[in-house]
């Protein structure tokens, strides 16, 4: 452990030395950095005598909002949410993994990560553009402008990057759940940077790196710029809020973690029911309010399409409760707070891809099937996969996020009330309902799906074999038994 604490501290050192260094080499080799984009504004050809584009204080007070809504559904709503569900010796464990985790992802994305998601660079990854966000803002003050998906609409980009930290910081935050109250804190630190940097920041810039809107001026210029953008995006895939970039990336990477770190002592056998369900109320209130920000902030700006997300996010959320607690009222005899809470969580991971995406009537569909479906999730399909995801982390947000992208393809169709897509950049026309394929959307859909599958279970293992090489996964059975709290921290959550 003292090993690892010291090489952490030393890359960190190295980092802080050649920041300065880095930023004085980069401002000379370019005159002004190219701003990311889906994010970042394009540099485009606009007429000489218009003005550059500034942002509007509306959409700027939107999306700080919304940044803060999105931590707050980190800390403290996940880290409750999840605190609750386990049993009381590991409270605390569960609270610094999701703290610290939080803490330790938004330092990289700022570092490297938003620069391998949001620049310019191949089909899979972006560039270096922007590390340590060198060119967000330069030495006169003057700040980058990132693109929105209206044409001459921006926000500040270092308003972007603040934004889509929170996306990635609570993206490995869920991954906890799945191994909760057995594996080291050590061991998840250094699983966290290797499956962040190689699984989380490529799945982001294949679904959601582009141009921007800016700079489709011409017909002729459609096919380089697409060429340019992440390679589901290419296929036309909709994720409006992290479906697949979160979500599923996220189910999986805890799927694997709870194969290879083992189940629980006692998983099968002895009670290992949630300590304290009033925090698990409070934590799914929380991420439900906070969720507005991410769904709805997810339009970067204050306009129609925020107000279609918050209200489907509104909604379908509501029918998720209310089908998850009527399926267990049905099939186990008593509806629990427990399902009540799970089901918000459910509807509200299933309409993450659609919120902007479908109308009303997809809200409808996607909540109801989301509380069932998911329901079905964390208990016979859990029992069929024989793994102890502890907090059931692939059966509400992979199968809520994979139900809910292959329904986005179904419900954006404007024939089922949906708004559609654009389908020409240049003009800003939007798809018909004649031209709209369901059977094409979903197809892309399940290809962007497959995709997210392989690319993070395959980083996930390689990222839980380093940690177990270099720290070792689980704690031992004596520090299990005894809890995480006292053992690996050294305190505890209640005194008697």
């Amino acid at each position: 452990m003292k090993k690892l604490i010291a090489i952490l501290a030393l890359f960190c050192t190295f980092f802080a030395a050649a920041l300065p260094a880095y930023a004085q080499d980069k401002a000379a080799d370019k005159p002004a950095a190219t701003a990311p984009a889906a994010a970042p504004a394009a540099a485009a050809a606009a007429p000489a005598a218009t003005p550059a584009p500034t942002p509007n204080k509306g959409d700027v007070a939107w999306m700080l909002v919304s940044t803060v809504l999105v931590i707050m559904m980190s800390i403290p709503a996940l880290a409750l949410f999840y605190g609750g569900m386990v049993r009381a010796k590991n409270m605390l464990s569960v609270l610094m993994q999701v703290f610290v985790t939080f803490s330790l992802i938004t330092v990289l994305w700022c570092i490297y990560g938003y620069s391998l998601a949001f620049t310019e660079g191949n089909a899979f990854i972006g560039s270096l553009d922007r590390l340590f966000l060198n060119g967000t803002i330069d030495p006169k003050g003057e700040f980058a402008m990132a693109a929105t998906f209206s044409k001459g609409v921006v926000i500040p980009e270092l308003l972007f990057v603040a934004f889509q930290a929170t996306f990635a910081a609570i993206t490995c935050c869920l991954i906890v759940g799945a191994f909760a109250e057995r594996m080291k804190f050590s061991a998840v630190l250094v699983f966290m940077v290797i499956w962040f940097t190689f699984a989380y920041t490529p799945i982001a810039h294949m679904v959601w790196f582009w141009p921007g809107p800016d700079a489709y001026t011409a017909a002729n210029l459609v096919d380089g710029l697409n060429a340019k953008a992440g390679l589901m995006w290419q296929w036309g895939a909709l994720d409006f809020a992290g479906g697949t970039v979160v979500h599923i990336n996220a189910g999986i990477a805890g799927l694997v973690g709870a194969y290879m770190v083992g189940k629980r002592i006692g998983f099968g056998r002895e009670a290992m029911t949630p300590h304290n369900l009033p925090m698990t109320m409070i934590g799914a209130s929380l991420l439900w309010v906070g969720w507005f920000g991410f769904n709805a902030g997810s339009a970067l700006e204050a306009g129609n399409s925020a107000t279609l997300a918050f209200i489907n996010t509104f909604l379908a959320t509501a029918c998720a409760v209310l089908s998850w607690t009527f399926g267990e009222w049905l099939f186990k005899g008593k509806p629990s707070m427990l399902g009540a809470a799970s089901g918000a969580v459910a509807g509200l991971v299933a309409i993450t891809p659609a919120a902007g995406n479908v109308g009303i009537p997809g809200a409808f569909v996607i909540g109801l099937s989301a509380g069932i479906v998911c329901l079905w999730g964390v208990n016979q399909l859990k029992r069929m996969l024989g793994a102890d995801d502890s907090l059931d982390v692939f059966g509400v947000h992979a199968v809520g996020g994979i139900l809910g992208a292959l329904l986005t393809g179904v419900f954006c169709s404007p024939r089922l009330g949906g708004p559609g897509f654009v389908s020409d950049w240049v003009t800003g026309a939007i798809i018909s309902a004649g031209d709209y394929s369901i059977a094409s959307q979903v197809l892309t859909q399940a290809k962007a799906i497959g995709v997210t599958i392989i690319w993070s279970a395959v980083v996930a293992w390689i990222a839980y074999l380093i940690a177990n090489m270099v720290v070792g996964l689980r704690v031992s059975e004596e520090e299990e038994r005894e809890g995480l709290d006292v053992r690996s921290h050294g305190e505890t959550a209640y005194h008697t």
